[in-house]
């Protein structure tokens, strides 16, 4: 048996004494507002507010608790788009929020306000004013209401607002006057807006300056109807959205500090008036996704370019000369970039229209190429026009758009018996245009890969010249009847079956459920 010493009994004797009654203690609630705060975000609005009825100290903390997240009560995640459609549970849910605000502590600011409602416009103005009385910093609305309603002109004027998102369902809401909105939004750096309508203020000119939005960073503008005119010049700005903007008939960006450009469903595809301009030497990103073909295009100082992502939306295959020549500008802006995406539209566009590809600038800095294409016979030469301009690839993404036409599936059943295919002697032909490109491909990935006669000459020629080839991965699809599987091993045998540039290259195929 082991004896206690004299001071371990005082020691235990001392714990004892200093612990009896901590069962009883509510630590929790002596901890820090902040810290309280920040433990409850974790829960929804709420059981944020049912902790009200625990104490006096709890009641509080909900009295100034800073970020109201109504958006976790809502009913459904889905606004009704026509006054008929409202129920009795969507005004008490608003008359609910108007309670939270009122009854709020009036020393605690508000740093976050998120809801979505149908509601009328004058109890939305009544919401947003007490918003901004509690000095609210993020304020997340989307809203339906019965009628076109004016944006708040309370929000212009804040001086604690850093964050603005105003989204409306149906049917839309209009700007106020230019006077107007440009007095305001001091220390505003991030606003979206969507589903505006401006049929009668369809020219933001002198908006988006330096002197109306001195602090802005990221402006999210989608759904813009009547927008004709648009011009962007904020110093500060880093993000800039664009989507669903169908009437736009210019485009003007000027920022030395953007950094992401998106623009998506954008210009009217019936003018011939259109134009686009950038002049951004920062711009890292920029992404342009079934956009109308505007009439000229003039991309300037892209010189910190690294991913670009191009896509254009044809109404039919008859270019202008000006919206040809509009394209050849575009992608000659680009030539700085590090990865580069073209779809299916462009890539048709530089296969068909000869004439523009030899005024492209090359692409020196490029490292990654992915194209999607049908891959039809017409666009082997664009494609090798796009080899030949990317003297330094390292990585080759081909992403084939199977549509099954006859011509796609076909298969020439005595091509495999001859020593060479028309494709690939056409290949053989660019061997010296392309011997940069071939010196320096590390990577090539072709998804929906039929082992067709483009694609198999393509796989052959860089497999055969590629030096410094280290992978290829050929993506089938898995699904194939018996013939097909026979032919298949055919085209491999052959693919595997003569001598690689590369020691150290490797072939994967995959099968793919697409």
């Amino acid at each position: 048996m082991v004896m206690e010493t004299r001071s371990t009994k005082r020691k235990k004797l001392w714990l004892a004494s200093n612990n009896e009654g901590d069962n009883d203690i509510d630590r929790i609630s002596d901890l820090p507002d902040a810290i309280l705060h920040h433990i409850l975000l974790i829960l929804p609005l709420k059981s944020i507010a049912q902790t009200s009825v625990l104490s006096q100290r709890w009641r509080s903390l909900w009295s100034s608790f800073p970020d109201l997240d109504f958006t976790t009560m809502n009913p459904s995640k889905d606004i009704c788009s026509t006054p008929k459609l409202k129920s009795k549970r969507w005004w008490s849910s608003m008359d609910f929020i108007a309670n939270v605000l009122a009854l709020r502590d009036k020393h605690s600011d508000l740093r976050a306000l998120r809801f979505r409602a149908h509601l009328s416009f004058s109890h939305l103005n009544g919401l947003i004013r007490r918003a901004i009385r509690c000095n609210v910093q993020e304020l997340d609305v989307e809203v339906a209401t019965g009628d076109y309603f004016n944006f708040p002109r309370g929000v212009i004027t804040s001086e604690s607002l850093r964050v603005l998102k105003l989204r409306s369902r149906y049917p839309g809401f209009r700007l106020l006057p230019s006077p107007v909105m440009t007095i305001g939004f001091p220390l505003l750096h991030t606003l979206s807006l969507s589903l505006v309508i401006l049929y009668e203020q369809s020219s933001l000119l002198d908006l988006f300056t330096e002197s109306s939005f001195p602090c802005l960073k990221n402006l999210n503008l989608d759904a813009c109807f009547g927008m004709k005119h648009l011009k962007v010049c904020c110093r500060s700005l880093e993000d800039l959205t664009i989507e669903k903007c169908f009437q736009l008939h210019s485009l003007d960006i000027c920022s030395a500090k953007l950094e992401n450009l998106r623009v998506a469903s954008c210009f009217d595809a019936y003018s011939d008036k259109t134009w686009f301009k950038v002049n951004a030497p920062r711009l890292r990103s920029i992404s342009w996704e079934y956009n109308s073909i505007t009439a000229s295009s003039s991309l300037v100082n892209l010189t910190s370019l690294h991913e670009a992502s191009v896509g254009f939306s044809l109404l039919h295959e008859n270019l202008s000369v000006d919206k040809l020549q509009s394209v050849c500008n575009f992608l000659s802006g680009l030539s700085h970039v590090h990865s580069l995406t073209l779809d299916s539209q462009c890539v048709e566009i530089l296969s068909n229209k000869s004439d523009i590809i030899n005024l492209l600038h090359p692409f020196n800095n490029l490292k990654v190429l992915e194209l999607h294409t049908g891959f039809e016979k017409n666009n082997v030469p664009g494609l090798a026009f796009l080899f030949r301009s990317s003297p330094t690839l390292h990585t080759l993404i081909l992403k084939i758009i199977n549509d099954f036409k006859t011509e796609r599936r076909q298969w020439n059943r005595d091509l495999w018996d001859l020593s060479t295919s028309a494709d690939e002697q056409y290949w053989e032909s660019q061997l010296q245009a392309l011997r940069p490109f071939l010196d320096h491909l590390k990577v090539v990935k072709i998804h929906g890969f039929l082992e067709c006669e483009n694609e198999v000459s393509l796989a052959k020629f860089l497999l055969k010249h590629g030096k410094d080839l280290q992978e290829m991965t050929l993506c089938t699809s898995k699904y194939c009847n018996f013939k097909d599987s026979l032919r298949r091993q055919k085209v491999r045998s052959q693919i595997m079956g003569f001598s690689w540039a590369s020691s150290n290259a490797k072939i994967v195929f995959l099968l793919s459920s697409s």
